[in-house]
């Protein structure tokens, strides 16, 4: 009987089982998919010469987090390999925000679009550098980490707390036009917001602007030697070598709980595969508490919260291999591993009106990976492992293009989509079809079938709006790895800090059962608070799930 069953083998699947593992606990994961990662996947599907990523690609956050390197995964063969230069991004009219691998060289560049932008950039990088190592620390851990922002409380003193505080919220938009005055610092803040769902004029899409663009210019985006799948593999490595057990093709469909605690999972074909101390789960949070848990299980009021639950926008991604490198107008671009497609802020705001508005946008705006830029292994010398991704809204009202896509993504749809993202990479770089050899249409139902947990393609977990962070991720009065049930703790994007690949909910997933000593049937303290207010096997008031 194992102590700890996880359900998913995606990257905080992999983290949680590896640090139960590490503690002695013997640890099985069950993983839906015939092969397990999630969203760390790669593959040779498009060109048996290419090597491309399934989902995500540059890591950051993997980079920058205390989680992974603490796995130590060099020893299991992970190697980090970067572009030249972090990110780029090009306007139309041949010039080019770039974001290098020194603060000095991102400096330079932007000081050619605004006099003073360099010295700006430098005071931004400023503030990162005093009290950086402290953000990462209260993010990655469990919210509230009382002793983690008590270190980031008396750190941010001497860097203007509450001018700090301010930054964090202000809109990407206003956070540019205050700092800069030439649009290429605005850019890089802006692109790197909509790496989540936020608008250029929502409250916290300066602060997660801010954040990538710092992460970038500390840490890089690098990417794992030899495709996605080598950070996977890396994990999968350290947990077998540890005795940890790892099934894939083994869906499950319930967590078995008794006299008030999580005790098993029962699998699709019937068997039951026992958590003798914890049951960790690295699921979506509507999987969780809509379909694994039965109601009886749950507060009364959990229901009706779970329906105000927001997920980020869907994805639409192409993968290309590519008979020669890139043709950008801008050549800066070419020495970038990452690269933004807008020509503007004005087009990215326009972009997530249209998106809020339930269309399709028509010049969508466009995340932008050079594999081989970024790591030589993708492909032959010469060549381009490339893809470029974009959102769309989950309910589609019509379409703010030509052609009719009306959000079934059969066939037409997804045809048509693709040769949209691929005309606004070609505005940027005129004669990039040409270069083409083939291409893979990744659909929002394409990625929730290779995983769950991606509903429509939604690859953060849930919205990174103020709404549904700190405590309120991913629900009131669920901000802990702990859950209503005893034993059952909750390990993916959906928990705090959210999406990303970077370990720190399969972490705090993790670290939560190895600290709760609560004997079988009895709610713990945290179980009892998540329970007040309503008998937990009362019927929700209204509705269903």
């Amino acid at each position: 009987m194992p102590d700890a069953v996880v359900i998913g083998a995606g990257p905080n699947g992999l983290v949680a089982a590896n640090l139960l593992a590490d503690a002695g606990w013997t640890v099985e994961v069950l993983e839906q998919q015939d092969e397990p990662g999630g969203a760390v996947r790669s593959d040779r599907a498009v060109h048996p010469d290419f090597v491309n990523d399934l989902c995500s690609s540059f890591y950051p956050l993997a980079a920058a987090s205390p989680v992974i390197a603490a796995l130590d995964l060099y020893e299991e063969g992970l190697v980090w390999s970067h572009a030249p230069q972090v990110l780029a991004h090009p306007l139309s009219d041949g010039r080019c925000a770039l974001l290098g691998r020194t603060t000095a060289d991102t400096a330079a560049g932007l000081e050619t679009f605004g006099t003073g932008d360099g010295a700006a950039w430098q005071e931004l990088c400023g503030v990162w550098d005093r009290v950086g190592s402290d953000l990462l620390d209260a993010l990655f851990t469990p919210f509230p980490s009382l002793r983690a922002l008590a270190r980031l409380a008396a750190r941010v003193r001497g860097a203007g707390g509450l001018r700090l505080a301010r930054t964090m919220l202000l809109p990407v938009r206003r956070l540019g036009e205050e700092e800069f005055r030439g649009e290429a610092g605005r850019l890089l803040l802006a692109g790197n917001a909509l790496h989540t769902d936020l608008t250029p004029e929502a409250a916290g899409s300066g602060g997660f602007g801010w954040l990538m663009s710092m992460l970038g210019q500390s840490y890089g985006f690098p990417v794992p030697a030899g495709g996605a799948q080598s950070l996977t593999s890396a994990l999968v490595r350290r947990l077998q070598r540890r005795g940890g057990v790892l099934r894939c093709g083994e869906r499950v469909d319930e967590v078995v709980v008794r006299s008030g605690r999580a005790v098993a999972v029962r699998t699709a074909i019937g068997e039951t595969v026992p958590g003798r101390r914890a049951v960790v789960a690295d699921v979506s949070v509507p999987a969780l508490y809509g379909r694994l848990v039965d109601s009886r299980h749950l507060p009364y009021r959990l229901p009706g919260d779970l329906r105000r639950f927001q997920w980020d926008f869907a994805t639409f991604k192409v993968d290309w291999a590519l008979g020669g490198p890139v043709p950008w107008t801008a050549e800066a671009a070419a020495t970038a591993g990452t690269v933004h497609l807008a020509d503007g802020m004005d087009e990215l705001t326009r972009f997530t009106a249209q998106i809020a508005a339930g269309r399709v946008p028509d010049r969508p705006f466009a995340l932008f990976g050079q594999m081989t830029t970024a790591d030589a292994t993708r492909s032959p010398p010469g060549t381009e492992a490339a893809w470029a991704y974009t959102h769309v809204p989950h309910r589609i009202r019509g379409d703010a293009g030509e052609d009719g896509i009306g959000g079934a993504w059969g066939p037409g749809d997804q045809e048509a989509m693709a040769d949209r993202l691929e005309e606004q990479v070609e505005r940027f770089a005129p004669g990039f079809r040409s270069r083409i050899k083939a291409r893979r249409i990744l659909a929002p139902p394409t990625f929730e079938a290779m995983d769950a947990n991606l509903y429509g393609g939604a690859l953060n977990g849930g919205t990174a709006a103020l709404h549904q962070q700190l405590v309120f991720r991913p629900l009131p009065g669920l901000a802990r790895p702990e859950t209503p049930v005893a034993g059952l703790y909750l390990a993916s994007a959906g928990a705090h800090p959210g999406g990303g690949v970077h370990g720190a909910p399969g972490a705090n997933a993790a670290r939560a059962a190895l600290r709760t000593r609560t004997p079988s049937g009895v709610l713990s303290r945290a179980q009892r608070a998540l329970h007040r207010g309503g008998a937990p096997l009362r019927a929700p008031r209204e509705g269903g799930w």
